[in-house]
């Protein structure tokens, strides 16, 4: 499809739009700390990123929902990120210059990501962001999050344009699943979170990029010298 007839770009956000795991990270290995454990390297956290408390603390602590320690240890580490939101997190290199590129162009863009609403306005809103977004669905603004395909036909609605008028970016098989049962091509974001056991080949995206700046080309948008 030719990208004239692209009217919105939806962005996953961990991973895709701003790289997260710095904090995600943070938090996770202030959590290890408290308990003598040594800090775990960012390149081992950040394959990890996008599968968000549940993935990162199974990483750090081999622990998962079934454990009875769970509960509290995923409180004690959402209220340390959320603490530490925009430490360091920021948009990926050349995404900046993408957005604006985009808006200049008169393509307006949108967040669609699992993560909660409690975490993702402060977030956007740090970065300054959120005034910018023509929406914003978080994981717990439909019944239903991703792969299910409720919030990428919502952020639609939000919009005001069709699914096949919009291009989802993802660096997740979750994200794939969810745009095409919305009939929304999606793109995946190489340089995000994928980790050595993804084959995001196989997941039916419409192509890749790797690097922001490559999304300007399937959108039909002169790069910015």
């Amino acid at each position: 499809m030719a990208g004239k007839a692209y009217r919105v770009v939806l962005f996953d956000l961990d991973g895709t739009l701003v790289d997260t795991a710095p904090d995600l990270g943070y938090a996770l290995n202030q959590l290890r700390q408290r308990r003598g454990l040594p800090p775990l390297a960012e390149a081992v956290i950040r394959p990890q990123a996008s599968h968000g408390a549940r993935g990162l603390l199974q990483l750090g602590f081999d622990i998962g929902p079934e454990d009875s320690d769970f509960a509290a240890l995923r409180q004690e580490f959402l209220a340390l990120y959320e603490a530490n939101i925009v430490r360091a997190s920021r948009l990926f290199p050349g995404m900046a210059e993408v957005l604006a590129d985009m808006e200049a162009a008169g393509l307006r863009w949108g967040v669609v990501t699992n993560k909660p609403e409690r975490y993702t306005v402060p977030l956007l809103r740090g970065l300054d962001l959120l005034a910018r977004a023509a929406c914003v669905v978080s994981g717990d603004t439909c019944a239903q999050p991703k792969p299910h395909p409720a919030p990428m036909l919502h952020a639609c609605h939000l919009a005001g344009a069709e699914a096949p008028q919009c291009l989802y970016i993802g660096d997740a098989e979750r994200d794939v699943e969810a745009a095409s049962a919305a009939g929304m091509p999606t793109l995946i974001a190489r340089y995000g979170y994928l980790g050595e056991n993804d084959r995001p080949e196989e997941w039916g995206a419409a192509g890749f990029i790797d690097r922001p700046a490559d999304l300007l080309r399937w959108l039909e948008i002169r790069e910015s010298a």
